[in-house]
Formats: C-alpha cells, sequence, structure tokens
C-alpha cells in the first residue's frame, strides 16, 4: 500500500509543513515523529476503536499504523495536513485488520434472548466480541464543519455495535465523513476509489445505521439528566448489587431492559427475564461484590469485583457499561474480563 505515502489527499496544505520535527522526523529523528503524532494519537485511537469495535485492536493497529508513517515519512508531501495523512495510513490499516477477521459482535447479535436465567453459561471463545472503551479523556476532536456525530457520540455502544454491521469500506467512509468532517472527495482520495462510489457508500451505510441506533443518543440522554443524578443511578445500581437488593435493582430498570455479558452467549430481555437473572447469578450464586465508578463509550459504566478466596481479596470481573432511558436504566452490558480493566485505569482487585 506505497500509495497510504504519497499523502495525495485534497485539502490544504499543512500547517505543520514547515515544522522543524517535520524535517528532522524525516531525517529519522524518532523523538521529533513522537512530537509530531502525540497531540492525535487519542483521537487517532478512538477511529481504530470505532471501525474494530476492540481496544485491544485498536491499541495495535494504531501501534502498526504509527509504524507504517515513521517508515513511509519521506515520502510525505505535504500536499495535506498530517492530520488527513496519519487518518489516512490508519484507515488503511484497520481495513486490512478487517479483512482478517469478522465483525465483532454483541449477543444480541447472535440469537434470541433467554427467558430464565441460564446457570452454568460458559464464554464462547469462538465469537469476536465488541469490547468497551474507556473514554476517559475524549474531547470533540477537531472535526470538519461537515461532522454529524459529535466524538462522544461515536463511540457510544448502539453506534459502535451498528459499524459492525457494515462492511469495511462502508463503515470507513461514513466514520470519515460523518464522525470526522472529511469531505466525499477527500475520502475517495485516502481510500483510492472515485468519489462517487464514497457517496454510494455512505448512502448505504447509513440507512443501516439509522434501523440499528435509537433515535436519542446517550449524550442527549445525559445533558437532560443532572450530573449528580446519574451518580445517584451508578451508586444505587452498585449498592443493589452489593447488598443483593432486588426489589432496589429492579426499581432502577425499564419495563423493555436488557442485560448482556459477552463473551457469555445467553441474554436477557424485559423485567421479569433480567429480576430472574439477576437473583438467581449475580445477586445469589456469585457471592460478594464491590464497584467503583467509570465511563464507557461516553457512557455511566462500572467496574465490578468480586471476591476470590484463594486471592482474599474482590477481583476485577467485569465493565457494565449501562445505557440509560430517561432517569432508568435500559440496557446493561458486563464486558466479563479481569483484562478490560487495565485500560480503564481500574486496579485489578479490591480489598
Amino acid at each position: 500500500m506505497s500509495e497510504v505515502f504519497s499523502a495525495r489527499t485534497a485539502g490544504p496544505a499543512a500547517e505543520g509543513a514547515q515544522d522543524p520535527d517535520l524535517a528532522r522526523a524525516r531525517d529519522g529523528d524518532d523523538a521529533a515523529f513522537t512530537r509530531l503524532v502525540q497531540p492525535l494519537r487519542r483521537e487517532l485511537h478512538a477511529h481504530c476503536y470505532r471501525m474494530l469495535g476492540s481496544t485491544h485492536d485498536a491499541d495495535d493497529a494504531l501501534q502498526d499504523a504509527l509504524l507504517r508513517a515513521w517508515r513511509g515519512l519521506a515520502r510525505f508531501e505535504g500536499r495535506s495536513s498530517l492530520r488527513s495523512w496519519l487518518y489516512t495510513v490508519a484507515t488503511r490499516t484497520c481495513l486490512d485488520t478487517i479483512e482478517t477477521r469478522g465483525r465483532r459482535a454483541l449477543p444480541v447479535d447472535l440469537g434470541p434472548s433467554s427467558d430464565r436465567a441460564v446457570v452454568g453459561d460458559v464464554p464462547l471463545v469462538e465469537v469476536a466480541w465488541l469490547g468497551p472503551y474507556p473514554d476517559a479523556g475524549l474531547g470533540d476532536g477537531p472535526a470538519g464543519p461537515g461532522a454529524r456525530y459529535e466524538q462522544r457520540e461515536a463511540v457510544e455502544l448502539a453506534f459502535v455495535a451498528a459499524l459492525q454491521h457494515l462492511p469495511g469500506n462502508q463503515r470507513a467512509a461514513l466514520l470519515l465523513f460523518e464522525v470526522l468532517g472529511f469531505s466525499a472527495a477527500e475520502i475517495a482520495t485516502m481510500m483510492s476509489t472515485s468519489t462517487m462510489s464514497v457517496n454510494s457508500a455512505l448512502a448505504r451505510a447509513r440507512k443501516v445505521v439509522a434501523e440499528k441506533i435509537p433515535s436519542v443518543t446517550q449524550q442527549q440522554t445525559l445533558r437532560r439528566i443532572d450530573d449528580a443524578r446519574v451518580r445517584e443511578i451508578v451508586a444505587g445500581y452498585s449498592a443493589a448489587l452489593e447488598r443483593g437488593d432486588a426489589d432496589a435493582l429492579v426499581a432502577l430498570l425499564t419495563e423493555d431492559v436488557t442485560w448482556s455479558m459477552p463473551p457469555l452467549g445467553h441474554w436477557y430481555h424485559g423485567l421479569r427475564a433480567v429480576t430472574d437473572f439477576a437473583v438467581q447469578i449475580p445477586l445469589t450464586r456469585c457471592g460478594n461484590w464491590r464497584h467503583l465508578p467509570t465511563s464507557a463509550n461516553g457512557q455511566p459504566g462500572v467496574g465490578c469485583y468480586l471476591w476470590n478466596d484463594g486471592a482474599g481479596a474482590h477481583l476485577g470481573w467485569s465493565i457494565n457499561v449501562l445505557t440509560l432511558r430517561g432517569e432508568r436504566i435500559a440496557e446493561i452490558t458486563s464486558f466479563v474480563g479481569a483484562d478490560h480493566f487495565a485500560s480503564f485505569g481500574l486496579p485489578a482487585s479490591l480489598p
């Protein structure tokens, strides 16, 4: 993909084209290259997550993309901004990754919900699961004036899950246009295709995404709720689990609430089924819980810790992402796995 590095994208010349760090980096100064890309790392990482649906994949893709950029920097001609060029490299890297594996899924993508608690549910290791995104520090980002989605809206679970139903080229076109504000002509050059093809991909992608995401985003919902009230909901959810209080938990949920736990395949829909699951599994069989509040995918989240006799401590068990409707919880997505905690800056265990 040597065409990635020719940087013949449309648009204004880079403001940093005369940056002395750029000249030093072209001469092989890796410290200068690090200084150039550091301000863009966070937004590039978020872009890779949106493309791939996994923080771990995003880590690998960003590392690979920056290595490609470093190796090809001498051929960067400055006909576009450095940011545009790096997005080209990152997008191509993600498309290569998408070609090698299937889309990432949530349990709701695999089959119907369960009416009763499934005891002894086991992880489905053959499925590539969607993962949570630690959004601490994620800002608005320098999107163009045509961008439709806010940066935080564009990491919400419903949006990222919907993206996974798109082919790679449609996914890339939608993100570059609707989230990052690149023009169709710019995207065509970045993806080595025609403007007509980009517009066609955008039309198909918009249709699929519109059918799969709610009309009201989590950012809109959260803006309507006082921050203190959101903290109360999260604290109430955590306290109910720690006390084993089913009534307190149910009082926080909508009638059509869903609860899923990737990589476990079974999921639950509706207050009756979710209550049965909660009573049978986390409130009774699991044991003693502790929790820490966090933020994931632009939504309120909870780090859940389960007591382990062997360790003599509460060990990280899952990152629970809460989707709110009004002041109630409409979806609980419990991403099970201790490996999620480090990326959220959460401790591996609690006393």
